[in-house]
């Protein structure tokens, strides 16, 4: 499944990063939050509705996605990293896993089974002390 993420359907927001940092921390905002509308964005309505189903704690109920990069230093670093993680959260959405279709075991492998399971118990039953 292909998509192509649009940039205008994207907000970004640069806010004060947390943690240490020194007197930078305090005076540069660096970190950066993204937002992504799920509802309002140009994706196909299955992965739209996937995305909705993952219950990963970075989408809101009204189903917008919100990602806080904050790892680097530099404002442009971190937005890449938002799109970084952005991505990844739709690729995880799109990967489709493959249905199991039960199947049975050969009757070669339920003979050798067994047959193992009988050659055991003899072996087990020869250890007991005979009764007189």
């Amino acid at each position: 499944m292909s998509y192509v993420l649009v940039p205008s359907e994207i907000v970004f927001s640069a806010v004060r990063a947390q943690g240490p940092g020194g007197q930078n921390v305090n005076t540069v905002a660096n970190a950066v939050h993204l937002r992504f509308d799920i509802a309002a964005s140009s994706l196909p309505e299955e992965l739209k509705a996937r995305l909705r189903m993952l219950g990963d704690h970075r989408i809101s109920k009204d189903g917008v996605v919100v990602v806080k990069a904050q790892r680097f230093r530099s404002l442009e670093k971190n937005r890449t990293e938002a799109m970084r993680r952005l991505a990844a959260l739709i690729a995880s959405a799109a990967r489709v896993e493959k249905v199991r279709r039960p199947t049975r075991p050969l009757m070669n492998a339920v003979k050798r089974r067994l047959d193992g399971k009988t050659r055991r118990a003899e072996v087990k039953a020869g250890r007991k002390v005979p009764e007189h």
